[in-house]
Formats: structure tokens, C-alpha cells, sequence
């Protein structure tokens, strides 16, 4: 069985940035830098069978490369008990096209379609029984947050295998995007 999901990796600086910047939270059990991602669909556990579809399937994605920029903190759910403390995408409209296209090729392989609304977000921290108040004061403290714009070139199938520890997440496969110029050429050739 793999436990499986597709997310777009950031640059390591902008992860240690991101990883520094959940620490000042308090009360909060932050991300650690190697595992902040941009999840683009959560898949869960599969079969080796599932897995192969899958992965096949990812691979018939044909989408231009674009540029990623990270705006504005905020937490999940709204209201009284803050359970995630998440930062937003700026401009995502490419990002929700790759997106859909993933979902796309995922119900061809039969995975069922995913019922929430995609909700493109960095996860930075998760609550534990914080009190609204300091993920409030967080947020306010840091509301005109920034990074990038970043590349990217290519999205990703990781396999998370769940330990005491916390997840470790492998690659299982890289699905490269067009660079910018051959997709607009592409399309204006046909």
C-alpha cells in the first residue's frame, strides 16, 4: 500500500524562511522545512495496482511552467479553535489550472474526486489546543508577508509513510512542466 499525494516543492530558502517564521508562533508544532509543500491533491492509501495508474496517468499532464508568489497568513478553521496556521498563494490562476488538470487525470486512474474546494495554502503550523488570541496577534504581526515570486518547473508524487516521528515523504515520480515559451508557441502552432 502507498499512502500518496501530488504537491509543488518550494525553494530551500523560501522553506527556511517559512520554517523560521512558524517557530515565533507559540503553541504552535511547526512544519519541519523539509516537508513544506504545496499540496495540490491528497490521494491516500493505494494499491501497488492504484499506485502505477496513478503515476501513469500524472504523466499525461501537459502544462505550461509558471511563478509562484506566497501573500498574507491565516489559519484553518475560521472561528474560536485555530487548528492550522497556513500561508496564501498570490495570483494563483495558472496553479489552479495545474490543479484541476491533476484532479482531472486522477479520476482517469479511479481515483474518486476530491468533494472539497482546492484551497491553495502552505501549511506552516498545527494547534493543539491554542487559544485564538496569539494565532490572532501572529497574524496581525506578520499580515504584510511576502516570498518570491519562485519557478515552477515541475510537480511532484510523494508516498508519506506516517512513524512516531512524524511523516517522511518520498519521491516517487517528477513530472516536469513546459518551460513558458514552448507552451505558448504550442498553442499558437496548432
Amino acid at each position: 500500500m502507498y499512502r500518496l499525494f501530488v504537491a509543488i516543492e518550494l525553494p530551500d530558502d523560501l522553506r527556511m524562511r517559512l520554517a523560521n517564521l512558524s517557530r515565533e508562533l507559540p503553541g504552535g508544532r511547526p512544519v519541519p522545512p523539509g516537508q513544506i509543500h504545496l499540496t495540490l491533491r491528497f490521494i491516500g492509501e493505494v494499491s501497488r495496482e492504484t499506485f502505477r495508474g496513478v503515476r501513469d496517468s500524472l504523466a499525461s499532464i501537459e502544462a505550461p511552467s509558471f511563478a509562484l508568489a506566497l501573500r498574507g497568513i491565516g489559519h484553518f478553521p475560521p472561528g474560536r479553535h485555530p487548528r492550522v496556521v497556513w500561508v496564501g498563494i498570490d495570483d494563483a490562476s495558472l496553479l489552479l489550472a495545474l490543479q484541476q488538470a491533476v484532479e482531472t487525470a486522477l479520476i482517469g486512474a479511479g481515483i474518486p474526486p476530491e468533494e472539497r474546494r482546492f484551497s491553495p495554502h502552505l501549511t506552516l503550523a498545527r494547534l493543539k489546543d491554542v487559544p485564538p488570541g496569539p494565532v490572532i496577534r501572529f497574524e496581525e504581526q506578520h499580515r504584510d508577508f511576502a516570498g518570491g515570486p519562485f519557478p515552477v518547473d515541475a510537480f511532484y508524487l510523494f508516498a508519506s509513510t506516517l512513524t512516531r516521528a512524524g511523516a517522511i515523504h518520498e519521491k516517487m515520480a517528477v513530472y516536469p512542466l513546459a518551460p513558458r515559451e514552448s507552451a505558448r508557441d504550442r498553442g499558437t502552432a496548432r
